[in-house]
């Protein structure tokens, strides 16, 4: 079994109350617009991070981060970019690799809109965590865990952090 907690578009700002979330976590996954390297830091004091930069994280971030990862756990194939669109309305860059070879699970941010959804079409679950800090339109903050043992999702949770302007 391995745990993986996900979050995006923290722009810079670091919940101290996401090391409780995401304490039991094996690794954390952050599908962009990290923001500061500082965010990446505290969350490797946690567990590993794997990420991808976003649309507005710069130089220091891409430096370290591709646009996309795909990676194998626990026999599940996954993976995360930034801006990847929504089961029925994918975005121009991902919508080829999606057609011709889909994941078993598929993670983006951008949006700030919290999603956890099927796609019935290409047999995969969709996840954006929506938003972890507080630059943007969302009204809440939110992560979102789960669990991967032998293939299968399991044990998700949606976790709010609170209201976008809270600390």
């Amino acid at each position: 079994m391995f745990r993986i907690g996900v979050l995006s578009d923290t722009h810079g700002f670091f919940d101290p109350r996401i090391a409780t979330y995401f304490r039991e976590c094996d690794e954390i996954w952050h599908a962009g617009d990290i923001g500061d390297y500082e965010v990446v830091i505290q969350l490797n004091r946690i567990a590993p991070v794997v990420a991808v930069y976003g649309n507005i994280d710069g130089t220091p971030i891409r430096s370290r981060y591709p646009g996309h990862q795909r990676q194998v756990r626990e026999g599940l194939d996954i993976w995360m970019t930034h801006i990847g669109g929504y089961p029925g309305n994918y975005d121009s860059r991902v919508k080829p690799d999606i057609f011709e070879k889909s994941p078993g699970l598929f993670i983006s941010g951008h949006s700030h809109i919290l999603k956890v959804m099927p796609d019935k079409n290409f047999g995969f679950l969709h996840i954006n965590p929506g938003a972890a800090g507080r630059n943007g339109l969302h009204k809440v903050r939110t992560l979102v865990r789960f669990e991967i043992d032998k293939g299968r999702i399991g044990n998700l949770d949606v976790i709010e952090l609170g209201t976008r302007s809270r600390t």
